[in-house]
């Protein structure tokens, strides 16, 4: 399924959104720049969100190490860097499609600053939730994943029976259908197997590989309901 686009009215534009794919489509022309040069494995082993290493940086910084609190200031950027990096082109095509299609109503509700905080705390909250879970992973973890599913979360809590335009793809035909939203909260886990698809060579192999990967943008789904719970 191929979400298009919902039925509901925006009061204004959709700006923050614009800006967020704006970012993150000339980010992932970088990482292909970077791959041609060989320079991609470093980029995404610097700035991806590794667990192993912020852990130990806190760890160190807590055993009264005062400069491990630089690294921890350092390595705690990749939880803001890391989200508009991606490790194939189904995942960030994936990723912008669904913020295309839901970001934009869950920014009209929100206003454009919240709308911002919000995805930029979805995030963060979620590469923390990464970290607790694995803590001693040394691959790194990029992407927006947690986010979009933060706004997945928010959007179906609001609009839970609304109607998506969706294509549905039969083999070469496309039909167009509607599919109301609470669908699109299975349908978004089950297209994250298929995120390896078109996958850039990122060394070391098994970016994203993490058993606890998908599954702790679960939290990025709960906040996101119950944000916009809260909200009511």
């Amino acid at each position: 399924m191929i979400p298009i686009s919902d039925r509901i009215r925006s009061r204004s534009k959709p700006i923050i959104n614009y800006w967020l794919i704006g970012i993150n489509i000339p980010m992932f022309l970088w990482e292909l720049k970077l791959e041609f040069s060989g320079e991609l494995g470093y980029f995404v082993n610097t700035w991806g969100v590794i667990p192993a290493q912020i852990s130990g940086a806190i760890t160190n910084a807590l055993l009264f190490n005062p400069a491990a609190w630089i690294v921890v200031i350092w390595r705690s950027a990749s939880l803001i860097l890391g989200m508009f990096l991606h490790g194939s082109f189904s995942q960030i095509l994936g990723n912008l499609l669904f913020l295309w299609v839901f970001g934009k109503t869950v920014e009209n509700i929100l206003g454009h600053g919240r709308y911002l905080g919000f995805y930029i705390t979805a995030g963060i909250l979620t590469g923390i939730a990464q970290i607790l879970a694995e803590p001693n992973l040394t691959l790194p973890l990029i992407g927006a994943n947690g986010a979009i599913a933060a706004i997945l979360g928010a959007y179906i809590m609001k609009f839970p029976k609304a109607k998506i335009d969706t294509i549905l793809p039969l083999l070469i035909v496309y039909v167009p259908i509607e599919v109301p939203a609470f669908v699109y909260l299975f349908w978004w886990f089950m297209q994250q197997l298929f995120y390896g698809i078109g996958s850039l060579n990122i060394p070391p192999s098994g970016v994203n590989s993490s058993s606890m990967f998908y599954w702790s943008q679960v939290v990025g789904l709960f906040m996101g309901g119950a944000f916009m719970r809260l909200k009511k």
